[in-house]
């Protein structure tokens, strides 16, 4: 029976010991990267990010963390397609959403705030006010403990993660190193360094070997670089209408990326934003959520070459409402100085 026994403390110790991470500081070691990332795409502060991870996994102990990759505990839904295992939470064995990798873990977290209305007014605070921030997720209702604002502040003050918020992600890593220089002793650790200072482009770019002129096979590389470089720079804002989720495309591209990118299909993307066709251009603005019936502003009037379909993108109002507003047949064009009605409906004359 000791045999027994010591033989499976030894295979529980080797487990723990794989996972590489047992306490809060080295969970911010391992992840403090996806925080800042995050940070960045979605203007989400890594504080907080991190907090919540912490808080979630008991500091990446829980066992959605190590049998789904799953650190902040979001649950199915009925939009999730992926993989999933029960756990027993709020009830006895909830469906819960697992991930190939923890970086997928956290994607999903900052989706699942950036694309929720209830979250809306969270990308309205300051994105270093962390205390702000904290508070505003438990007043959106985000979790159901009275005290989770000041939970999530201490495990930010504690660690002082606050930090992060003020890093990039290409020296977080630098930041992480100087703050647990015992790190330089870790060979994975320093590994991840050395690759982030050799890496010149922030994507890993593989173009087939074709025999053909160099002039043609540069122009495909830099084609692929650039439309990879395009979608690492694109940034969710909140609209001033309703706080809808939208994007400004920085270069042309088309559409099948962007659906790549978000997770959201093709058929949605063009139904939300009318569109006839997959080929954005630059400055397009594509919405990331269905628009609003009315406008935040009474009226407009409209610019030389501008139209109905760039007025409703302008102001994250749905077209067919645009054009009922204003009395106008579908596929009708407005002139310049035009008064486009946004709210009311055009008076009769």
């Amino acid at each position: 029976m000791k045999k027994v026994f010591f033989a499976l403390a030894l295979l529980l110790f080797a487990k723990f010991n794989a996972q590489g991470w047992k306490t809060d500081e080295q969970y911010i070691q391992k992840f403090a990267l996806y925080a800042v990332e995050e940070m960045e795409k979605y203007k989400i502060p890594a504080s907080i990010t991190l907090a919540q991870g912490l808080l979630e996994t008991g500091g990446g102990q829980s066992r959605l963390a190590q049998q789904g990759n799953n650190h902040f505990g979001i649950k199915c839904k009925e939009d999730w397609t992926g993989k999933t295992m029960k756990h027993t939470d709020d009830a006895p064995n909830e469906c819960f959403r697992v991930y190939d990798d923890p970086r997928e873990s956290y994607e999903d977290h900052s989706k699942f705030l950036a694309f929720r209305k209830y979250y809306v007014n969270l990308f309205k605070l300051d994105m270093y006010d962390y205390k702000a921030w904290a508070h505003g997720l438990k007043k959106a209702g985000y979790a159901t403990n009275p005290r989770y604002a000041y939970i999530l502040i201490d495990k930010i003050e504690r660690n002082k993660l606050y930090e992060f918020d003020k890093t990039n992600s290409k020296e977080v890593l630098y930041a992480v190193l100087k703050r647990y220089p015992d790190l330089k002793n870790d060979r994975i650790f320093m590994a991840q360094l050395d690759q982030s200072k050799s890496t010149a482009a922030p994507v890993t770019v593989k173009v087939p070997y074709e025999a053909t002129s160099y002039e043609k096979q540069q122009k495909k590389v830099d084609k692929i670089v650039t439309k990879a470089e395009t979608l690492q720079s694109i940034l969710i804002k909140s609209h001033p209408n309703g706080g809808k989720k939208f994007i400004i495309i920085p270069d042309d591209i088309d559409l099948t990326a962007i659906s790549k990118k978000y997770q959201l299909t093709e058929t949605t993307l063009m139904k939300w934003n009318e569109l006839d066709g997959t080929q954005l251009r630059r400055n397009d603005i594509l919405f990331l959520e269905s628009k609003s019936s009315t406008g935040n502003a009474a009226s407009y009037k409209a610019k030389a070459g501008e139209s109905m379909h760039d007025i409703s993108q302008k102001f994250g109002i749905k077209l067919k409402k645009l054009y009922a507003k204003n009395r106008m047949d579908f596929g009708q064009q407005p002139k310049a100085g035009q008064l486009i009605y946004l709210q009311s409906k055009k008076p009769r004359k």
